[in-house]
């Protein structure tokens, strides 16, 4: 009985995932008093919601077998137009929020046209808006925060209810709609059949151009998101929003299980893909380790997650003999 769970356990693709999560949880547990603290799990917490919405933005491109360099500077654009709106129009949140989350949408929907209509490659198109967007951002801030916010606006993203953030809320909720989006509906039918293989998808019926467009879209969507959520959670709009975004929102994805190659995803993957670059970036902080070897802990413990998740594999198919 035990051995057959163990099976089970293994055979799910998310199990090296949640190993590695699980193991740098303890880890940083028992060698940090402070690290299991209210105040240290609730910022966590905040984190992880805005790394999630991030590689969402990612992961959406990758399903299609695409990618977006230009998440960051899509947060970037969002950014600075809910500050704008907020700041010197002096707009409350109920437009704001819109208006930015419609700018990302457009720009994702601005790289999903010349991907499928002009017929660009996706790492060509992303990379010249990723230079566009940060561009606009410049132009139209100087270089200038934007800090009136309004207190209220500010709830959600430093708030929370039952010990647990406002943002975690939201990104547990918009993951199980995903879940269900890409294991119950057509539309996720279709996208993941689209990344899985492109032209077996278009034979079978389906308008590949349109799925990939509709997953840029998603893409500038959960970008924007992220930006909003981010404003919220500063309490000022910067324009050097997004920088650091591309590397968090591949780490992530991959980690989480999403497959470079187009037609894999898993929400629970993304969810420990975001818990582990979380714990990485805030166990290092605690235990004093050299900022400047962050990235090296992000190598290693990806190559940790795809290590574990071979053994599974060969076990799997052992197992089978």
């Amino acid at each position: 009985m035990k051995n057959m769970l163990l099976k089970d356990i293994l055979k799910r693709k998310e199990a090296g995932i949640v190993f590695a999560a699980v193991s740098l949880f303890v880890v940083f547990s028992v060698t940090s008093e402070s690290f299991l603290t209210a105040y240290n799990i609730f910022n966590i917490s905040r984190t992880l919601s805005l790394y999630i919405f991030i590689a969402l933005g990612q992961a959406m491109a990758l399903v299609v077998g695409g990618m977006n360099l230009s998440v960051g500077a899509i947060g970037g654009l969002a950014t600075i137009t809910a500050g704008y709106c907020l700041d010197v129009l002096g707009l409350s949140g109920w437009i704001a929020v819109p208006a930015a989350l419609l700018l990302g949408v457009a720009a994702g929907a601005l790289n999903g046209f010349f991907i499928t209509r002009v017929g660009i490659n996706s790492f060509v198109v992303t990379l010249s808006t990723l230079f566009v967007f940060e561009g606009l951002v410049s132009g139209i801030s100087k270089g200038y925060s934007y800090t009136k916010i309004p207190k209220t606006f500010m709830i959600i993203g430093r708030k929370g209810m039952l010990g647990i953030p406002y943002l975690l809320w939201i990104a547990l909720a918009v993951l199980i709609v995903m879940f269900y989006l890409f294991r119950f509906t057509v539309f996720g039918r279709r996208l993941l059949a689209t990344g899985g293989n492109e032209d077996a998808a278009r034979l079978s019926g389906i308008n590949t151009d349109n799925i990939i467009l509709a997953a840029n879209m998603f893409s500038g969507l959960f970008s924007a998101i992220a930006a909003v959520l981010w404003v919220s959670r500063m309490g000022s709009a910067q324009p050097s929003t997004g920088q650091d975004w591309l590397i968090v929102s591949f780490a992530v994805a991959i980690i989480g299980g999403t497959a470079l190659k187009g037609g894999g995803i898993t929400m629970l993957g993304l969810f420990m893909g975001g818990i582990i670059m979380v714990l990485i970036k805030n166990g290092l902080v605690i235990l004093g380790a050299n900022i400047y070897f962050e990235r090296t802990f992000y190598g290693l413990i990806i190559l940790l997650a795809v290590i574990v998740d071979r053994v599974r594999a060969v076990y799997s198919v052992k197992s089978k003999l």
